[in-house]
């Protein structure tokens, strides 16, 4: 076992290929900070999160002057120690999303370092329970594309493999029913179509909706409701035959066990990069294990491959390719489901050349010799 010796930070924005609409927002921006842990022993480990468009730069000053200085001469194996020592550290201004975002993108260096000193993939070293996990689209169902656009995109996702597809809603609620009745009927009734909100409605109109979108056999509901709205979403869950997903926009492992506790939703969308790291993600997943509630994570795919494959009640991966111009490759695809890399971390291939040159100006930093 070795101490840590020095970190390294820097932060890239990620601007997505295609234009990417929901109910509240057009996603324009992805800011990605990167974190890489050096050990006495040579040992590397590389980390990272993301925000949408905003709170970058103070994800990237929380972890330099307060994160990452706080690791320098710990033992890098003791991931769970440390993961409590930094929440602690950071008490004042947790639970936040700044806060988990800045952590997450410490624990998976700590994550990705251990598996590659130990020589084990991540979805093997977190628990090696599935070998392939089905993949369901999302870039083809933005909210600002006609009926037209969602049909051919679902046709051409089915013919090449996937499982699923997902839709946006949040139009006037004829035109959401128009827009997933023209995909169901072009898919029929043997593929899945997911719907997702993104907390937009009040439970009364989420409620409205829920029933609509029965008949139209959906694999879920995501986001209904603001996530803070827990009563809210019960009264739904108790109304409706229309599973009810959470998680993308709750950031601690606690929060999931007050919606498991009150049986306010049907499927768990945990996103490592947002509950605060794989740490506080494996818990989540096997809290939902012992409601028999599965987990289908939400973004991060090439990440949350692998530990979807680490545990047993993971349902779907989400297809939004984000890291393609970072990395010199992309996760397998075989029949529509995503594979696990084999290789030792956490089975992402960096390309540190183009880190350097997309780079944010003023976010590279060292702390530690």
């Amino acid at each position: 076992m070795a101490r840590i010796e020095r970190v390294e930070l820097i932060m890239v924005d990620l601007r997505p290929k295609v234009r990417r609409v929901d109910a509240i927002q057009s996603f324009v921006s992805q800011e990605t900070p990167i974190v890489r842990i050096f050990d006495a022993d040579g040992a590397v480990g590389t980390g990272y999160s993301y925000t949408i468009g905003t709170g970058g730069p103070a994800v990237m000053s929380l972890l330099a002057r307060t994160l990452a200085p706080a690791l320098i001469g710990r033992e890098a194996l003791g991931i769970e120690r440390i993961w409590r020592d930094l929440l602690f550290l950071t008490h004042a201004t947790s639970v936040g999303a700044i806060t988990s975002i800045a952590l997450a993108a410490i624990d998976t260096a700590l994550w990705d370092l251990k598996a590659r000193r130990l020589g084990l993939p991540l979805h093997v070293l977190a628990g090696g329970a599935q070998r392939a996990i089905p993949l369901y689209t999302t870039e083809g169902g933005w909210l600002h594309l006609e009926a037209g656009a969602l049909v051919d995109d679902a046709l051409a996702a089915r013919a090449a493999g996937f499982r699923g597809c997902k839709l946006k809603v949040g139009r006037p609620l004829h035109e959401d029913v128009a827009r997933i009745a023209a995909v169901r009927e072009a898919v029929g009734p043997g593929w899945e179509i997911f719907t997702d909100a993104n907390q937009a409605f009040h439970v009364d109109e989420a409620i409205r909706r829920a029933r609509a979108y029965e008949a139209l056999d959906i694999g879920w509901l995501e986001e209904p409701l603001p996530a803070d709205d827990l009563s809210g979403h019960q009264r739904l869950v108790a109304h409706t035959s229309t599973p009810v997903a959470v998680g993308e926009s709750l950031y601690s492992h606690l929060h999931f066990r007050e919606y498991l506790e009150r049986h306010a939703c049907s499927v768990v969308q945990v996103d490592v990069g947002r509950v605060g790291g794989i740490t506080p993600w494996l818990k989540v997943a096997h809290m939902a294990e012992c409601f028999n509630i599965a987990v289908a994570p939400h973004f991060l795919m090439e990440l949350h491959v692998n530990l979807c494959a680490a545990v047993p009640n993971a349902r779907w991966v989400e297809y939004i390719p984000q890291l393609d111009t970072i990395t010199t490759e992309g996760m397998r695809i075989e029949d529509g489901q995503a594979l696990p890399s084999d290789r030792p971390g956490l089975g992402i291939e960096w390309d540190f050349d183009a880190i350097s040159r997309l780079a944010v100006a003023g976010s590279a930093g060292v702390i530690g010799a």
